[in-house]
């Protein structure tokens, strides 16, 4: 009854690893390993007969059960390693050609401003902002324009009410900050302006303007010039033609204007922006004592400087939003 129990058991043993091997010949190795070689798989249950079998007969079966699970599994390795290196390694790609998406690119006004920003900001400047509606008071009365001023004119500003308008320069952005922060104050400011011109090749109701301010206990005229000459250097290049011309506005006393010829070939120059050491008045209303402090400001259009600097001949490209003008900046 013993010497039959090893038969048998030898016999099952031989037909489950002749089926595996089969099974893993055919490529279904996922079926091979759950019904021959996993856990509930045939050849754990084949192990379990080694103990009901007798002592003296456990050698032989027990030899003969490793030779046939070794082959099966190594049968089992050999056909996984085989398909593994048959997949593709890494991510599949289509290699036919597809269709190109366009690629977007900043604005270059906004190209302009972050350049702006960044060469102000080696020179030691911080940036701050401002509200663009903007009150009559810091619009005009703590820049030392009075009520008659042609400044204030309805017919050159946009007015909400009484008291509320639209900021007709970014001067508010100066006075905002001098309110809340005692000297020394180095900052600049970039934002939109709004005045009811009427749109041409350089001028248009809503631009760009970019302030700045420097107040310290000594600031001169000298620096001023120094200041602007560099930068204008710095963002079109060494050899721009830049100059000074004596002008007059209520919040600088003395004022400039700066100008900047449009190209090294052709005798024409184009307003850049004004200029001029702050009035005493401005200080006064922001409660800064000018026989301590003395500063400068300056205000230059940022379109202006992106038309120099790109040879753009009309300002109201900017704002078309042609796709083909807009390509040329990327």
């Amino acid at each position: 009854m013993a010497e039959d129990d090893l038969t048998s058991s030898l016999k099952r043993l031989e037909e489950a690893r002749s089926a595996a091997l089969a099974l893993i010949d055919s490529g279904d190795l996922e079926q091979a390993k759950s019904k021959y070689l996993g856990r509930k798989g045939e050849f754990r249950q084949l192990q379990q007969l080694l103990g009901k079998l007798p002592a003296d007969q456990k050698p032989e079966y027990g030899k003969a059960f490793n030779q046939c699970h070794r082959a099966v599994e190594d049968a089992f390795k050999a056909a996984q390693a085989g398909q593994s290196a048959k997949k593709p390694k890494g991510p599949r790609f289509d290699l036919l050609p597809g269709a190109r998406f366009p690629v977007g690119v900043r604005h270059p006004l906004i190209q302009t401003i972050e350049e702006i920003s960044d060469i102000f900001g080696r020179m030691g400047f911080r940036l701050a902002e401002g509200p663009d509606v903007e009150d009559v008071f810091h619009n005009f009365v703590a820049l030392n324009i009075p009520d008659d001023h042609p400044a204030r004119d309805p017919r050159d500003n946009f007015y909400i009410d009484d008291s509320l308008m639209l900021r007709s320069q970014t001067s508010t952005v100066q006075i905002r900050v001098m309110e809340k922060q005692p000297p020394p104050v180095r900052i600049i400011s970039i934002g939109r302006v709004y005045r009811p011109d009427t749109a041409d090749a350089t001028h248009s109701p809503m631009f760009h303007q970019v302030e700045g301010l420097y107040v310290a206990e000594e600031a001169t005229m000298a620096d001023l010039k120094t200041i602007l000459r560099m930068f204008c250097q710095t963002y079109l290049g060494e050899h721009v033609d830049i100059r000074f011309r004596p002008s007059f506005f209520p919040f600088t006393e003395p004022s400039i204007e700066v100008d900047m010829r449009w190209s090294e070939s052709e005798d024409r120059w184009i307003e850049l922006g004004g200029a001029g050491m702050v009035d005493p008045n401005v200080f006064k209303a922001v409660g800064y004592d000018p026989e301590k402090v003395s500063g400068f400001a300056f205000g230059l259009g940022v379109e202006r400087l992106a038309m120099r600097r790109h040879d753009v001949s009309d300002l109201r490209l900017f704002f078309e939003n042609d796709v083909r003008f807009l390509r040329q900046f990327a």
